[in-house]
């Protein structure tokens, strides 16, 4: 059965009571979700992660009693396996650039209408990186001068940069370009579970967690000079 096919059991920590009753009841109406818990503290999120699992961890960035940011860290290292999304009212690159570093692998802003946060899940199972179009401009924007940047430095890698394979460079310019898992097999002629196992081995060797991590990391180490990420 894949992973779609199953209730998502996802967490969410929210301070705001309206904020949170409106995350719970729009999970709560899809029957391809279940809400496994539901926080309106850093410290309980952080107590039951440590005794449960999750498919999905849904959290504000902006906690009484800590950082959401630190929440995600903590479920990326106990947890590998779940997906972890952003839901916030900030859209500052420190923000969004730090979230990302943790583990995130969405970031939504709460403007977002019930069916937006639902496909935004299933998205984020399925491989993809959801993101509102604004956080998304602005991660753009953030490639581009690290593009920019890059050119101007020499053509060769990092002395310290890791050594990816051919196949491994090829998925990784198709990612930074936009394509899916699932284009990106077609295009290479192989099986997504091939491009997926591709994706965890550069993932190991990049030390990162997701797909935007993984070019942001690239483009600074120079193994994407030539590619302008987001350009299909």
């Amino acid at each position: 059965m894949s992973r779609l096919q199953q209730a998502v059991r996802v967490v969410v920590v929210e301070d705001d009571a309206l904020t949170l009753t409106h995350l719970v009841s729009a999970l709560q109406a899809e029957a391809r979700m279940e809400v496994a818990a539901a926080f309106d503290r850093w410290r309980t999120a952080h107590d039951w992660l440590h005794g449960h699992g999750c498919d999905v961890l849904l959290t504000d960035i902006g906690l009484p009693d800590g950082s959401g940011i630190e929440l995600v860290r903590t479920c990326a290292r106990l947890h590998p396996s779940a997906d972890i999304m952003i839901v916030s009212m900030f859209a500052d690159e420190h923000n969004v650039l730090a979230s990302i570093d943790a583990g995130a692998a969405g970031y939504i802003l709460k403007d977002a209408n019930e069916p937006d946060i639902v496909q935004s899940i299933l998205t984020l199972r399925a491989g993809g990186s959801p993101m509102s179009p604004l956080i998304a401009r602005r991660l753009l924007q953030r490639l581009k001068r690290s593009g920019a940047a890059a050119s101007k430095a020499a053509a060769a890698p990092a002395p310290d940069a890791p050594e990816l394979t051919g196949r491994e460079t090829d998925t990784l310019r198709l990612i930074a370009r936009g394509y899916s898992y699932k284009e990106v097999a077609d295009m290479l002629g192989v099986s997504v579970s091939t491009i997926q196992t591709h994706i965890k081995h550069m993932y190991r060797k990049l030390s990162v967690n997701s797909r935007s991590e993984a070019v942001f990391e690239a483009q600074a180490l120079g193994l994407l000079r030539d590619v302008s990420p987001g350009a299909r």
